[in-house]
C-alpha cells in the first residue's frame, strides 16, 4: 500500500527561500581584509659590572684500593670546606656538582695473547662549586683553595648578583630600537604607523666573561690576580604595528 504524497505550498517554498537569503547576505556583508601589519625585531643592551663568582674547584686522589683514595680525598676535601668558612664563605654558597670513583687500569704491553685489563688502583674525584659574593677576596680564596689541596680548578664564572635592573634596561632599549626601524621602514614605503598589535619578547640573555689559570701558575703566586671586567646583558623583542 503506497504513502500518500504530501504537497507544499509554493507560497512557503518561496518564503523559506527568502528567509535563508536574508540569514546569509549580511555575512558576506560585513566580510573586512584583515587589517596590513608590519613586523619588526629590534635589539637591546645593557652593561653592568660583575658583583659575584662562582668557583669551579676539587680533589682528585688515587690509591691503591676505593678506601685508601676515598680517605685522601675526604681529608682533602674537610680541609677545603674548613678554608672556606675561615674566608668567610657560608654553608649555602658551597654546593657538591659532581663524586666520582672509578679504576685506574694498568698499561699492558704489547702481547701474541690477548689480556684482560688489570686494574691498578682507584681514583677518586670531588667537584665543589663555590659562589664567592665578594670579590675582593677572590685571589686570596683560590691561593687558600690550591694550598689545602685542591688540584683542580675547571674556572671561574663572574655574574652580577641582581641583573633585573639591568635587563628592563635592556628591553626598553631593544622596544625603541624597533620603534625607530618601523618608523624608518613607514617613511621609506609611504605609509602610516598605526597602534601597536603585539609585543612579544624573543629572546633575553647574557654571556659572563670567564676567567681560567692553570694550577701551576696558581701554586707560583702568593694571591691569584682576577679581573671580573663587564658583563653585557641583551634582550630583543619583536613588534607587530598596524600601518595605513
Amino acid at each position: 500500500m503506497s504513502m500518500p504524497r504530501r504537497f507544499i505550498p509554493a507560497a512557503a517554498i518561496a518564503a523559506l527561500f527568502l528567509a535563508t537569503t536574508a540569514f546569509a547576505a549580511p555575512a558576506h556583508a560585513t566580510d573586512t581584509p584583515p587589517p596590513r601589519t608590519l613586523t619588526v625585531t629590534g635589539e637591546g643592551e645593557s652593561v653592568g659590572v660583575p658583583d659575584i663568582a662562582y668557583i669551579d674547584t676539587g680533589v682528585v686522589t688515587e690509591g691503591k684500593t676505593a678506601g685508601a683514595a676515598l680517605t685522601a680525598n675526604t681529608k682533602a676535601m674537610n680541609a677545603i670546606f674548613k678554608g672556606l668558612e675561615e674566608a668567610g664563605i657560608e654553608k649555602r654558597d658551597m654546593q657538591t656538582s659532581q663524586f666520582s670513583v672509578y679504576p685506574v687500569y694498568e698499561q699492558i704491553e704489547p702481547q701474541t695473547r690477548p689480556q684482560m685489563p688489570k686494574i691498578g688502583g682507584y681514583r677518586v674525584q670531588n667537584q665543589l662549586t663555590v659562589k664567592v659574593r665578594n670579590l675582593d677576596a677572590l685571589g686570596g680564596i683560590l691561593d687558600q683553595v690550591v694550598k689545602l689541596g685542591s688540584n683542580q680548578l675547571s674556572g671561574i664564572r663572574f655574574a652580577i648578583d641582581k641583573p633585573e635592573p639591568l635587563i628592563d634596561e635592556a628591553r626598553k632599549k631593544a622596544v625603541a630600537d624597533a620603534l625607530r626601524k618601523a618608523k624608518l621602514y613607514a617613511g621609506a614605503a609611504g605609509v602610516a604607523l598605526g597602534p601597536i598589535q603585539t609585543i612579544t619578547e624573543s629572546s633575553m640573555g647574557y654571556a659572563p666573561p670567564m676567567y681560567a689559570k692553570s694550577m701551576m701558575a696558581m701554586e707560583r703566586d702568593s694571591s691569584v690576580p682576577v679581573a671580573a671586567g663587564e658583563q653585557t646583558l641583551s634582550a630583543s623583542v619583536t613588534l607587530v604595528i598596524r600601518i595605513d
